[in-house]
């Protein structure tokens, strides 16, 4: 169950993490410093490095959830604030695949295509999801550290 919840706690760091970074910092110094032509490659290059570490994030989180709760479950009643954590946790996840899926693809094409103005609508689009998502994220911490009280 440690081993569990190292995993755990590993995934949920790098991906909520990275969220909060890419936020509230990246973000800001990007669109202040950096023009178009240059801001748009570098969200498609950091962005795709980024969610590779997502989705074995991803992994970690469901696998050593899961884990966690058939344990917890053999024990007794799963508590509330576990269900909570997990059904916040899959909508983190649905969000994420559409992210990677509709405004990331659309990203790297119009960077591809050198198109700064689809670019700037995929940017903007990823960008309302994260703040959405790292919200859930820092939700689903506090869920985790009251329901544990």
């Amino acid at each position: 169950m440690k081993f569990a919840l190292m995993l755990h706690l590993l995934g949920v760091a790098v991906w909520v993490g990275g969220m909060f970074f890419a936020y509230m910092a990246l973000r800001p110094a990007a669109s202040k410093l950096l023009e178009p032509p240059q801001r748009l490659p570098l969200w498609s290059a950091v962005l795709g490095r980024f969610f590779n570490w997502v989705w074995l994030s991803i992994a970690l989180i469901l696998g050593s959830g899961f884990h966690m709760i058939s344990v917890i479950a053999e024990l007794g009643k799963v508590p509330f604030y576990v269900h909570a954590m997990l059904y916040v946790g899959i909508v983190m996840t649905l969000i994420f695949g559409h992210v990677y899926a509709v405004p990331f693809a659309a990203l790297k094409r119009a960077v591809a295509a050198q198109d700064w103005k689809a670019g700037g609508v995929a940017l903007d689009r990823i960008r309302i999801a994260v703040a959405v998502n790292l919200g859930l994220g820092l939700l689903n911490i506090v869920i985790a550290t009251a329901g544990a009280m």
